[in-house]
């Protein structure tokens, strides 16, 4: 299964790999803005999941969800965002979008288990 991480912030994206890692996820992708992240996944057709930031430059987290969901071959991409932005509002707003669940940071190890999980069933 090939993931790809989306956040600005390097730290995160180095945590969420090494969890992902922990849990038997070892082919990730990472980049560190949606407009990098739409070139990867154009050149990766294969990738599996999507787990993005929604603040960074360039192309935020939400602009890219619905850039993904606009095309009809990742409609069945399972997307997770993971992002500060924690207020109801915002987790409506990203699931109005195409976010497949929703993770606010700080989080545990456990907390992104629990979610992939549910994402893939």
């Amino acid at each position: 299964m090939k993931l790809l991480v989306v956040d600005d912030s390097s730290t995160m994206r180095r945590i969420i790999k090494n969890t992902l890692a922990r849990i038997g996820h070892k082919d990730v992708l990472e980049a560190e803005h949606g407009l990098e992240a739409w070139h990867i996944m154009k050149e990766n057709p294969d990738i599996d999941m999507l787990i993005t930031d929604w603040n960074m430059p360039e192309m935020n987290g939400l602009e890219l969800v619905k850039k993904v969901r606009g095309d009809s071959k990742y409609d069945d991409l399972p997307i997770i965002m993971v992002t500060t932005e924690g207020g109801k509002k915002e987790v409506i707003t990203a699931l109005k979008a195409g976010v497949n669940n929703y993770i606010v940071k700080p989080f545990t190890p456990q907390v992104l288990k629990e979610k992939l999980e549910d994402v893939l069933g």
